[in-house]
């Protein structure tokens, strides 16, 4: 299964990416971790917001691979404990070639993106930076597949 991260904002800090490489290297290959960007639009205090939202989700739903199962990181999406991703990647291992996990940029995910989406999630209550988002899910894949291979580290 290839799993395909697709979020909005390009040239991240340096450490974002060497985090989110760390859990993405430590992933077997039957869980796949890749990174898939789409350029932020430009926002300034007279922009049409939603527009820009659109364009954004334009791009993300044009990267996402046909029969793909995907999965929209939304604020009124479910939360999840480690056990239950860690159920849910295991289901989605055995059923899907491709899950995509959705990302939007400031202002969120479009409609259509959101339309698109077979499940919705949300990390927490919190609003963390989007940067910071890209390490987290990856960090908790990698913990998930680890609960599931008895590995020490989900501990």
């Amino acid at each position: 299964m290839q799993i395909l991260l697709i979020s909005v904002g390009t040239r991240m800090p340096s450490w974002v990416q060497q985090g989110f490489d760390e859990y993405t290297k430590r992933l077997p290959r039957e869980y796949a971790l890749k990174l898939l960007e789409v350029q932020l639009k430009k926002r300034t205090k007279n922009s049409d917001i939603q527009r820009l939202v659109a364009a954004e989700g334009k791009q993300i739903l044009a990267l996402i691979p046909p029969a793909t199962f995907v999965i929209a990181m939304e604020l009124s999406g479910k939360q999840w404990s480690t056990e239950q991703l860690a159920s849910s990647l295991d289901g989605w291992q055995m059923q899907y070639r491709h899950v995509a996990l959705l990302v939007g940029g400031p202002d969120g995910l479009s409609k259509e993106c959101l339309d698109r989406a077979n499940q919705r999630w949300c990390l927490s209550e919190l609003t963390f930076p989007h940067p910071l988002v890209r390490i987290i899910i990856a960090e908790q894949l990698y913990r998930s597949w680890s609960l599931l291979n008895n590995h020490p580290y989900h501990r």
